[in-house]
């Protein structure tokens, strides 16, 4: 080698470890739609978890609204007068307002993180389920996520949600629901 200096070894080619494109086809053929009943089984047991939660809270609260108006039903009837007792004033409404923080914080943190981070909450890894962007085949985003949790739990509390999850039952090819087609996701067996 002219000039003196070191020799250079050049090292052989290395293939890639895992074709990208393939990585990209397998995550494809492994999310199809989930059956149904699985994700049915996987939403009970979310919901009883939710709902134990929130019944800590609610049982308590609940038994202190039904005293207080009690109290107000009786000072009514004492005093003799027509009166229009409210049943949501300042304390139960205070109650109220504590109940729905419970739910709606607790819902955040067991709902929406874990989708967000593993695309599953405790009640779908029990049964084998997982929540994923329908084009990415991830997990889906924070921002995804709760849209998610919202548009289920917000329609649920004004008793309209079983239109949005029987929707389900009709959508082809993903069987998304309401709140799965809010956020771009399907449930992946």
């Amino acid at each position: 080698m002219a000039g003196g200096g070191e020799e250079q070894t050049v090292a052989p080619w290395k293939p890639v470890v895992e074709d990208p494109f393939l990585a990209a086809a397998r995550r494809q053929a492994a999310g199809r739609p989930a059956g149904l009943g699985k994700r049915f089984a996987a939403r009970l047991i979310d919901s009883l978890f939710v709902g134990a939660v929130t019944a800590a809270a609610a049982v308590p609260l609940g038994v202190r609204a039904v005293d207080h108006l009690r109290h107000k039903i009786d000072e009514a009837r004492l005093s003799g007068r027509t009166v229009t007792v409210w049943l949501i004033d300042g304390t139960t409404g205070t109650y109220l307002a504590v109940v729905l923080a419970v739910l709606l914080l607790f819902g955040v943190a067991y709902e929406v993180l874990p989708t967000a981070k593993w695309g599953r909450t405790l009640g779908k890894r029990l049964v084998g389920l997982q929540v994923r962007d329908i084009e990415a085949h991830e997990p889906p985003t924070f921002g995804a996520a709760l849209r998610r949790w919202l548009v289920y739990c917000v329609p649920g509390l004004l008793g309209i949600g079983a239109v949005g999850v029987l929707w389900g039952l009709f959508d082809r090819p993903w069987r998304q629901c309401w709140h799965d087609k809010a956020a771009h996701t399907f449930v992946a067996d």
